[in-house]
């Protein structure tokens, strides 16, 4: 398990270079794009085709390290889980089986939570979103006559909508371990 999160360590070390690469895939992508739109010669998106298939590749190359350190690090975390849940039971051999009905309810509703974070979330953004948008549209009139605009109103919708729209996700991430296992145990 040592060597597995070593490994783990390792990947996500060079993680941030990798990440930082796929972002330039988008914008080699954008070139062929740029070349055709604006009519430019077939040599241009010959060379601009190139270009695309390193950003695909880099991009490809950067989710693979995500993903790969993603799955070593949620190995190791298990390993970690099964080693203390031993810790604790010295008596018993602890053995996770899946088809253990709550055993699989588990891993189901663990599933589950990053999308349920994730929804929350991007409910959240999509509303304070659309309250600065009605903020902006009222704003406009005065805006156009020529007077300042009120930035404070904008900064504090911004604000109330981060500290109470993300309220509940916090809450899914540090109550969720804690209330299921307080009810369900290991």
């Amino acid at each position: 398990m040592y060597g597995v999160a070593m490994a783990a360590i390792g990947m996500l070390g060079v993680l941030p270079i990798a990440l930082t690469i796929d972002g330039y895939g988008p914008i080699s992508d954008n070139a062929g794009g740029i070349a055709e739109m604006s009519g430019l010669h077939e040599d241009v998106r010959t060379r601009t085709d190139e270009l695309d298939a390193a950003g695909n590749t880099t991009a490809a190359i950067g989710k693979g390290f995500a993903i790969g350190s993603a799955a070593l690090v949620a190995l190791a975390l298990f390993g970690a889980f099964i080693t203390r849940v031993q810790e604790d039971n010295p008596t018993e051999k602890v053995t996770i089986d899946i088809l253990n009905p709550f055993c699989f309810a588990g891993l189901l509703f663990g599933a589950m939570l990053p999308y349920w974070f994730s929804a929350l979330t991007m409910s959240a953004v999509g509303d304070a979103a659309e309250k600065m948008i009605e903020e902006i549209v009222r704003q406009e009139p005065a805006i156009l006559a020529g007077e300042k605009p009120d930035h404070e109103q904008c900064i504090k919708i911004s604000t109330e909508a981060s500290l109470t729209k993300m309220i509940a996700p916090g809450c899914i991430v540090i109550l969720s371990p804690l209330i299921i296992g307080l009810v369900f145990g290991y």
